[in-house]
């Protein structure tokens, strides 16, 4: 079936939805997105979005600390434009209606949370469940608008790619997509496609990231001939609940800043010998500095402590963390919660100028698929939700300037093919490849690499891909294959990258390259060959 609209948005968190909200008032919206509508990274977001929006703080500062934070890498143009939007996207959010949580300290409006690599609070939050309200509010605005359509359940395949004569990629025309309930392919045609699908936290065995974050949109755009930028960069987030029953949950960067402090098994401290702003260091000091001392104590885990806090204030800063850590018979007013690093966010992604734009025509990007340059070497907190909205609006405001001369393309689109193909009978054969894949990723491309584990890794992905390869044009497409297929393309990607950067910056530590060199003061561009 082929379905007709004026923008495609892949994906539905905070990204996508605030450009549907846009786009809508200049055309038809069809929002595709794998889960239900609310399942999405921002979802899972607790810690809040980085803004200045109190007179204390400054537009400078803000910069500052996210340039120190990117070690050398981040667009300064970018980082500047991205900080002085902020007011207005925020105000944005509120009018939309995000209730963020109010001061109770006049004459601050808003109660500002600090994080890892902030000089001062600024984070704007919803208690700790920030990304779960902005997604309440964008979905009720969303389902107000009549010519929004959502598809939840449906996977994007691959975008369609008009080329020319020698193969080069031109101009996207939409996308294939996979209905998972009723296993149809679908071909959305549009005059813009966006691409907001998120991250790739499950290319890793160990990931704060939810199931859905496989990498979508960065294989597809790779796949499409589109540049993808700083695959390398690889954020580990540094406090994630170490217990054998809990799937992979996220204590927030703000535990961090409300006082938590990083303590061994023994209870001791050690983020003094890392850095001066000890427990408050940015995530990569912190993640490199946890595994350091676990690999040296042989423990499993450290120790985060925030035991010292009012029982009170802890409960209601921090409901969702209080709840989720007790169902595993830890209370955070008495206990320390034992913590470990786990993959959480990538830095690198679909290579995008100031206004989402790709290298491919009527083909964006925005939210964590991206790479805008704000981020660096490595993310300061809450700086990603902020680039979301920011990017977003670059995206509705660049279209806007072409909308009314833009035709829908008449070129005739080629239906999905399935001919040939034959049922699975042997799906063991993805979960064992998926198993192989993430946790080749955990222990060869993890926050500490060396040429030696770089080159293990790309033999086993490379065989791995090949098999892939084979099983994927001989049966019928699912959901587990589409997604298998996506986090071994982003996989390489990332070991690629890996490779071609022969020194240590930011989330990026090779034992072999352990300076840092000014000759790779530059993004890694990869694009298929």
């Amino acid at each position: 079936m082929e379905f007709k609209t004026d923008f495609l948005i892949l994906g539905s968190g905070i990204a996508g939805l605030s450009l549907a909200i846009k786009a809508s008032t200049l055309g038809s919206v069809a929002i595709v997105t794998k889960k239900e509508k609310t399942e999405s990274n921002t979802n899972y977001a607790q810690g809040g979005i980085a803004a200045v929006t109190d007179h204390t703080d400054s537009f400078d500062e803000h910069i500052q600390d996210t340039l120190i934070c990117g070690a050398g890498l981040c667009k300064k143009d970018v980082v500047d434009f991205v900080v002085r939007e902020a007011p207005p996207r925020i105000q944005e959010l509120i009018d939309w209606g995000v209730n963020f949580t109010k001061s109770e300290i006049p004459p601050h409006l808003y109660d500002l949370g600090q994080e890892g690599g902030h000089n001062r609070r600024r984070v704007l939050h919803a208690k700790d469940l920030t990304g779960r309200e902005i997604e309440r509010a964008l979905n009720e605005k969303v389902a107000a608008l009549n010519n929004v359509h959502i598809y939840e359940n449906h996977i994007g395949i691959d975008l369609i790619i008009q080329k020319d004569i020698s193969g080069k990629p031109v101009i996207c025309q939409g996308a294939y997509a996979l209905d998972i309930n009723n296993r149809e392919i679908h071909t959305y045609r549009a005059k813009y496609t966006i691409l907001s699908t998120g991250g790739a936290g499950k290319v890793y065995l160990i990931t704060t990231n939810p199931d859905i974050a496989t990498g979508d949109g960065i294989a597809m755009a790779y796949r499409a001939g589109a540049k993808i930028a700083n695959m390398e960069f690889i954020q580990f987030h540094p406090t994630c609940l170490y217990h054998p029953d809990a799937k992979a949950f996220l204590i927030s960067e703000a535990v961090r800043g409300e006082g938590g402090i990083l303590r061994l098994k023994n209870g001791s401290t050690f983020m003094e010998k890392y850095h001066p702003m000890k427990s408050l260091a940015p995530r990569d000091i912190v993640a490199k500095a946890i595994d350091t001392e676990i690999k040296q104590s042989g423990d499993e885990y450290v120790l985060l402590d925030i035991t010292h806090r009012e029982r009170d204030f802890l409960i209601n800063r921090f409901p969702n963390i209080y709840n989720k850590c007790l169902e595993y018979g830890i209370d955070i007013t008495s206990d320390p919660i034992p913590i470990a690093p786990a993959a959480h966010y990538i830095c690198g992604g679909v290579a995008v100028d100031h206004y989402g734009k790709t290298s491919i025509a009527n083909l964006f990007a925005c939210g964590e698929v991206s790479c805008t340059g704000l981020h660096g070497a490595n993310r300061l907190a809450s700086n990603s939700l902020l680039e979301a909205v920011v990017y977003s609006h670059r995206v509705y405001t660049e279209i806007s300037r072409h909308y009314k001369k833009m035709k829908q393309s008449d070129a005739c689109i080629a239906q999905w093919d399935s001919s040939g193909t034959t049922e699975s009978d042997d799906s063991v054969v993805v979960t064992h490849n998926w198993d192989e894949i993430r946790r080749c990723m955990w222990n060869y491309v993890g926050i500490v690499r060396s040429d030696k584990r770089l080159e293990r890794a790309a033999r086993r992905i490379d065989l791995i891909q090949k098999e892939i390869d084979e099983y994927y044009w001989n049966f019928k497409v699912t959901k587990d294959l589409v997604e298998l297929r996506n986090i071994t393309t982003v996989a390489k990607l990332i070991v690629r990258s890996a490779f071609l950067r022969k020194e240590s910056r930011g989330l990026h530590y090779n034992i072999d390259y352990p300076d840092t060199l000014d000759e790779f003061k530059k993004d890694t561009i990869i694009v298929k060959e």
